[in-house]
């Protein structure tokens, strides 16, 4: 009897009666199912829809939401698998790299079957291909790895485009390998016929040596022509599983035009040197046709110049129009007078690189040099110079506040030349990057201030 009344007493000191109680578990339900309710609808974390899916923890014996629907769910699964094909074929493309310069060529040059010129003829620069491939692969890989590290299964955080956009500048290597290839292949049959070491060592290769998997050395040296027209597939496989608002979609399109940009080059270069072959060719489109020119035209101003590919970076290119005042009074009379004619112009510096993991670094390095090239429009399929390289080190850029949709450009005891643009914001871009590199490029131009005359009075010259 005792400890049935302590138990009403404690049940009454509770505070909650039958039915408030009965109220509270309802409310607690009620509420319970709003809350399953609503995070059943709860939005998919990649495409804001609202159909996910409720998982059941078999474990914790609860319900949890899943953050993902189910097409995205197969997304994600579709571009993990994409770019680790992307990252494994890479890998696979430098073994087989590795294996025309330690299984054929070296061999072949530790037992003099060929001279030097001839290596060089048959092999062109797949040197340079596997040092590219190496640090591509290298930069991929850690990508990979930091994601893993990181907890992200699905390779979310791992940024193809954006890589692959810093190691642009592998395009002209595949370019040079390329247009070898024609020229290689008959090397190598005319030799083969000529010298029987070099018949005997080629059969023995591909039918004992396992590292060859039965194959010759020609289908080995056709490995960077199947590999750079492979990553147009590979890129667009990877765009299809990325969706829109993810940070490296835009990367991945403009990583995909640049390499089918280059491929039509490198198809419109062996027609003209008369070879019959081309590589896989895509759908032209009018930006696809403005980067071919543009390709040409850094490809002249490079051989212009005669600077490192991987030390010139290409700071500005685009038309401008240009004129050539015959005395000094042009600015009095006005740009109106002067006889402007179209051009292309190339501002190219030339810098230490800042990063060996990095091929086209943001930030430029120490400036060694910086020239503008002036290239004539297109005449018989062809660009020409208009006259040799302005070097910035020797010119003088300077603006009038009386004619601002021009600025001058003084090349020290030669020639002025005034250049202006169609978009007079794009003028003075153009002004401000030719000034700066300008100034950069010479020690005396600084303790003058860029002047074209020490005796000129500063107030009354232009800025």
């Amino acid at each position: 009897a005792t400890r049935t009344k302590s138990a009403d007493v404690e049940r009454a000191d509770s505070g909650i009666g039958q039915m408030p109680a009965r109220k509270w578990r309802n409310r607690a339900s009620e509420t319970l199912s709003s809350l399953q309710a609503w995070e059943a609808h709860r939005p998919c974390t990649d495409c804001g829809e609202r159909d996910l899916p409720v998982e059941t923890d078999v474990q914790n014996c609860n319900q949890r939401r899943a953050d993902l629907c189910e097409k995205c769910r197969k997304r994600r699964t579709e571009r993990k698998e994409s770019v680790l094909e992307f990252v494994n074929t890479e890998a696979s493309y430098g073994e087989d790299l590795r294996i025309i310069k330690e299984e054929f060529y070296l061999p072949m040059q530790a037992a003099g079957l060929l001279s030097q010129e001839q290596l060089q003829g048959i092999f062109s620069n797949i040197q340079e291909l596997i040092d590219l491939n190496e640090s591509f692969l290298e930069i991929l890989q850690e990508e990979i790895d930091q994601a893993f590290d990181q907890g992200d299964d699905d390779l979310m955080t791992v940024c193809i485009g954006e890589i692959f956009l810093e190691f642009v500048n592998m395009l002209p290597a595949f370019q040079t390998y390329c247009l070898q290839q024609s020229s290689s292949v008959n090397m190598l049959n005319a030799l083969e016929k000529e010298k029987e070491l070099l018949r005997i060592f080629l059969n023995v290769s591909q039918n004992d040596n396992t590292a060859l998997r039965r194959m010759n050395l020609r289908s080995f040296l056709m490995a960077p022509l199947q590999r750079v027209t492979k990553y147009p597939l590979l890129l667009s496989r990877i765009i299809k599983a990325t969706t829109e608002y993810h940070p490296d979609h835009g990367s991945l399109r403009e990583a995909k035009s640049r390499i089918e940009s280059h491929l039509e080059h490198i198809n419109m270069k062996t027609k003209q040197e008369g070879n019959t072959w081309t590589l896989r060719s895509f759908r032209q489109d009018s930006k696809k046709k403005r980067e071919v020119i543009n390709i040409e035209m850094r490809e002249t101003a490079l051989k212009t110049v005669g600077w490192l590919r991987e030390e010139t970076r290409f700071v500005m290119e685009g038309s401008l129009q240009l004129a050539q005042p015959p005395d000094g009074q042009w600015v009095k009379k006005g740009s109106k007078t002067l006889k402007f004619q179209n051009m292309q112009v190339l501002l190219l510096v030339n810098m230490k690189r800042v990063s060996e993991s990095s091929l086209e670094s943001a930030e430029p390095g120490p400036v060694k040099d910086a020239v503008l090239v002036l290239i004539r429009d297109k005449n018989n399929g062809k660009f020409h110079l208009l006259r040799e390289p302005l070097r910035l080190s020797n010119c003088i850029v300077s603006t009038d506040p009386d004619c601002d949709d021009t600025f001058e450009l003084i090349e020290i005891r030669r020639e002025a030349f005034v250049f202006r643009d169609s978009d007079r914001a794009r003028t003075h871009h153009w002004f401000r990057q030719i000034r700066r590199y300008s100034r950069e490029l010479g020690s005396w131009k600084k303790r003058r201030n860029a002047l074209p005359n020490i005796m000129i009075s500063t107030p009354h010259t232009r800025p």
